[in-house]
């Protein structure tokens, strides 16, 4: 069943029901369980900065807030799709856009669109550390400038750092992409040692074809944050222009039926 989603009142608050409540605290609970030994610490100082638990739906204007005053970010609630061209606006802009519906209870494991738990839980810890901000920024402004010839390969560096990242800590590798952080099974996967570990090179990430409707095969690993905005220091349109007329590298997954 599709889901619809929700809008503010007026004072620009969201009204979630006693059931969709229990789903936020049953997901988070789990979750922030099992990404123990999975997740960098900077997100879990940034679960903690946002005041985010089990005990209610986030508001987004309470995360917003408080965004606000820690790296002069946001967020901005809209439906689960919403046009490239505006997606990377509002990162330009320094919001990120939330969908505002919550998964129901049949949804718990998996959920093809993006919903506030993946948003708010997945997104948002890592938007108070000033590095990561600066890159999503940047990378929205270059994807703006760019244009729509552009955007698909420029995509592919956004799914394999701030959906799929993966960084090294003094303890090991870690994830701190969103796909990893809000789902068990990709959490599991990514911290295995099972998968494919990539350092996070710019032309690599730009040949490499993903797929959306499975646990990722390879991850790229950036040594820190402030790795993220040196991928930006290069002309991109060079680049994925460069990386068109190479080609895409083999893929390490089969093809949808």
């Amino acid at each position: 069943m599709a889901y619809d989603s929700k809008f503010p009142d007026a004072a620009g608050r969201y009204d979630y029901t006693a059931e969709e409540k229990a789903v936020w605290g049953e997901l988070f609970t789990r979750q922030i369980a099992f990404l123990d030994g999975r997740i960098c610490p900077e997100y879990l100082d940034g679960i903690a900065q946002l005041g985010l638990g089990d005990h209610d739906v986030p508001q987004l204007l309470d995360v917003d807030k408080r965004l606000a005053s820690l790296t002069n970010f946001g967020v901005s609630g809209v439906p689960a799709i919403i046009p490239p061209s505006q997606f990377y606006a509002l990162l330009a802009d320094r919001k990120f856009p939330v969908a505002t519906f919550l998964r129901r209870r049949e949804d718990m494991d998996y959920i093809e669109e993006p919903d506030l738990f993946h948003e708010v839980f997945g997104h948002c810890p890592l938007l108070t550390n000033q590095a990561y901000t600066d890159f999503i920024e940047a990378f929205g402004k270059i994807a703006v400038d760019l244009g729509k010839g552009y955007r698909w390969h420029l995509f592919r560096l956004f799914w394999f750092t701030i959906e799929f990242g993966m960084i090294r800590t003094a303890d090991g590798l870690r994830g701190y992409g969103a796909g990893i952080a809000s789902s068990p099974s990709e959490a599991d996967f990514a911290c295995s040692g099972k998968a494919v570990y990539t350092p996070a090179d710019l032309m690599t990430m730009l040949r490499t074809p993903y797929r959306i409707d499975i646990v990722q095969p390879q991850y790229f690993v950036i040594d820190s944050f402030e790795d993220l905005p040196k991928l930006l220091e290069t002309d991109l349109k060079i680049a994925i222009d460069e990386a068109k007329a190479k080609g895409d590298l083999p893929a390490l997954f089969e093809k949808a039926a």
